[in-house]
């Protein structure tokens, strides 16, 4: 079976063993499960002390959080062509295939997982990624409507539920793929939905 692929590089000028606790964190997940995870483990593999994972973080849990939040902090903003469409596709695209397949979306379905019986890391994981990657996600919409190409009343955040839900649904609890087509054929079902022609009309 193919490894899931890594995403980023955390390795800096500052903070080497921080970043190589979060590097750490995320391959032990992947390689061993949640429940194998342990702070000892995260410390031998990243060849630092319990001490120093404990001088920032309470838990091994925090520490897959603060790794999975950087992560979408790096690959989850989409891109600017000039085109609503195109930009949602792109982005929808690279969603999927984070969530999917890097070893950052394999921490954020163990978090996902975690946080069902835990309400304290639910909270969390609200407060720390979901607002902000809200944040990323509407900026493709917010850049349409200042070029003209959406109207400026669009219900935004109906959008937003209505493009990245599904690939949740996918990812999360039906176990379907979700291959290019079929989020290129989401955003164009979903902006036709709600009144936006599709690149080739």
């Amino acid at each position: 079976m193919e490894r899931p692929q890594h995403y980023g590089n955390r390795y800096g000028r500052s903070e080497e063993a921080r970043q190589a606790v979060l590097e750490a964190a995320d391959n032990l997940l992947v390689e061993l499960g949640f429940a194998a995870v342990t702070v000892e483990a995260i410390a031998a593999k990243a060849g630092v002390g319990k001490q120093t994972i404990y001088r920032w973080w309470k838990s091994k849990t925090d520490v897959l959080l603060d790794a999975f939040l950087g992560d979408a902090a790096q690959h989850l903003n989409p891109g600017d062509t000039g085109n609503l469409e195109a930009d949602l596709c792109a982005h929808l695209h690279q969603c999927a295939q984070f969530f999917a397949h890097s070893d950052a979306g394999a921490v954020f379905r163990a978090l996902i997982g975690e946080a069902q019986h835990d309400p304290a890391l639910a909270r969390e994981l609200r407060a720390k990624y979901l607002d902000q990657q809200r944040d990323r996600d509407r900026l493709p919409l917010a850049r349409a409507i200042k070029r003209g190409e959406l109207r400026s009343d669009v219900d935004v955040d109906g959008v937003i539920d209505a493009l990245i839900a599904p690939i949740h649904y996918r990812i999360l609890v039906s176990g379907q793929p979700v291959t290019r087509g079929y989020t290129d054929n989401l955003v164009r079902h979903v902006l036709a939905q709600f009144g936006v022609n599709r690149l080739d009309k």
